[in-house]
């Protein structure tokens, strides 16, 4: 985050490394977002539409591994668990935050998030797919509510980063808005000065088949095979212990397999030239 307080983790990309690969970074993710493929219609809505990175295929050609950890829809009674084990293995993540009735209780967790180095970032207030996607101004009226219920407990000023329910390609939304609702909102957040992520791996730990641990494991290995940047979804809802559950042992896989880990935002400041 741009004026997050607290300790850095360590393993967030090392400086010398950083030195060296800045130039390279800056001419291979040339693209703002991960541009998606266009899902299939799904019946439930559940944020596990898959994206293919334009930026992906180029950073192939970089020496440096990268995986960035999200987690959409909390905070919950899993945020804490899930901060505990970021510490313990001093790693950054992302979390793509809302502000339903479920988790109004949980918002403060959001001050631990940024102090610890996290990055907070929206996803919607109300998460109603018929609500918000009805029209574009429901989509901004929906943003401007999730913004004033953190603005408590995060410089909301500092947070510019949003990540579309569904993900930027869902076709849920058409039902509501129209086939070329979607568009008109990434022209908009971009006119507006929000930065957007979609995702290149999934843990589908928010689907209906409620995989355990084991499962979320091997879904992020699959999703995670053969890509040298990965942006893992997951979850921080009060339905997914199997998350919290996996989290280490998903750490310590990328770490065995040589990847650093850093938040989106730091992602791209790198790309940027800090």
């Amino acid at each position: 985050m741009k004026k997050q307080s607290g300790k850095q983790p360590r393993r967030c990309l090392g400086c010398a490394v950083l030195l060296v690969l800045l130039c390279g970074m800056a001419l291979y993710l040339g693209a703002k977002v991960f541009a998606p493929s266009e899902p299939e219609e799904d019946t439930i809505p559940n944020d596990v539409f898959a994206v293919q990175g334009e930026a992906e295929d180029s950073v192939e050609a970089m020496m440096l591994k990268i995986v960035c950890l999200t987690f959409d829809d909390g905070p919950s009674p899993n945020t804490e668990p899930i901060l505990e084990i970021l510490r313990e293995k001093d790693v950054p993540a992302t979390f793509f935050v809302t502000a339903q009735d479920v988790n109004q209780d949980y918002l403060p967790l959001l001050r631990q998030v940024a102090e610890e180095g996290h990055q907070v970032a929206l996803h919607s207030a109300t998460h109603r797919y018929s609500d918000i996607y009805a029209s574009t101004e429901a989509f901004w009226l929906d943003i401007k509510a999730l913004r004033e219920a953190l603005s408590p407990y995060v410089d909301i000023e500092s947070v510019h980063w949003l990540r579309f329910p569904g993900g930027s390609t869902n076709t849920v939304s058409h039902k509501y808005g129209g086939s070329g609702i979607m568009k008109r909102l990434i022209a908009q957040a971009e006119e507006k000065g929000y930065e957007w992520i979609d995702w290149n791996v999934s843990a589908e730990d928010a689907t209906s088949q409620h995989p355990d641990a084991a499962q979320i494991l091997e879904n992020v290995r699959a999703g995670a095979e053969g890509r040298d940047l990965c942006v893992v979804l997951m979850h921080d809802t009060a339905k997914t212990d199997a998350t919290v559950e996996a989290l280490p042992d998903m750490i310590d896989w990328f770490l065995e397999q040589g990847y650093h880990f850093c938040t989106v935002e730091q992602m791209y400041e790198m790309r940027d030239g800090g």
